[in-house]
């Protein structure tokens, strides 16, 4: 079975990363996953150090680019040279939120955001991100169909509730993504959101089937896949 080496990144630039020698110390890399949180240039160094596809969901925070990825901003003004400068090309990443992607067969969908706590960009209820769910559900159905599978990864920015998430409102995790890999059972749910300042804290928790891992700063990922 194809094996994949995935850098997961969330909410912090990484020292490690931010360097020169990254391309030496990440080359083995297939593919970058982020959780969210950090700035579209910060992608564009990593892609182009590393000439791996990286996919991301937007967070709670640095959402200054989002507006570009909203469906009432798909027509744009191409004679604005600042619009066009600033299209959603994401410096060579790939948004993946609310989307399910085929990614040399590895299975992958995104959903962004956290709980609702100040009407800020990107929060929802508990019902924001069900209809959120809802639109990513033709996709995986084709993926059953044709690969005999749902999902590969899934890749949040907040938890699942009760699993790695807090006790405050901002950091809740959500529980719908309970009922999520109850019924799709991915590999991996990949998530930030959560900081860790202690080195040992655990960041992975396995719920049925499914690893849930927290990719604060950097964090590798080993898969196997049909």
């Amino acid at each position: 079975m194809p094996q994949f080496k995935i850098l997961g990144i969330s909410d912090k630039i990484d020292p490690l990363i931010y360097s020169g020698n990254v391309k030496k110390r990440f080359s083995d890399i297939d593919l970058i996953l982020s959780a969210g949180d950090l700035e579209l240039k910060y992608y564009g160094f990593i892609v182009s150090s590393l000439n791996k596809p990286l996919l991301f969901v937007f967070g709670n925070h640095n959402l200054k680019s989002l507006p570009l990825y909203r469906h009432k901003n798909e027509q744009f003004d191409f004679k604005n040279s600042d619009t066009f400068v600033n299209l959603p090309s994401s410096y060579g990443s790939i948004y993946l939120g609310d989307k399910v992607k085929n990614i040399k067969s590895l299975l992958v969908a995104g959903l962004g955001g956290s709980m609702k706590y100040n009407n800020g960009s990107n929060q929802f209820t508990e019902f924001g991100m069900a209809l959120k769910i809802i639109k990513i559900l033709p996709g995986l159905l084709i993926n059953r169909i044709f690969y005999g599978r749902w999902l590969d990864i899934l890749l949040t920015h907040a938890p699942p509730r009760g699993l790695g998430d807090k006790q405050d409102r901002c950091h809740q995790g959500f529980k719908i993504f309970r009922t999520f890999l109850e019924l799709f059972k991915p590999q991996y749910l990949l998530h930030g959101h959560i900081h860790l300042y202690d080195i040992n804290t655990p960041r992975e928790i396995t719920f049925i089937k499914t690893k849930i891992v927290n990719i604060y700063e950097h964090q590798i990922i080993k898969i196997e896949v049909p």
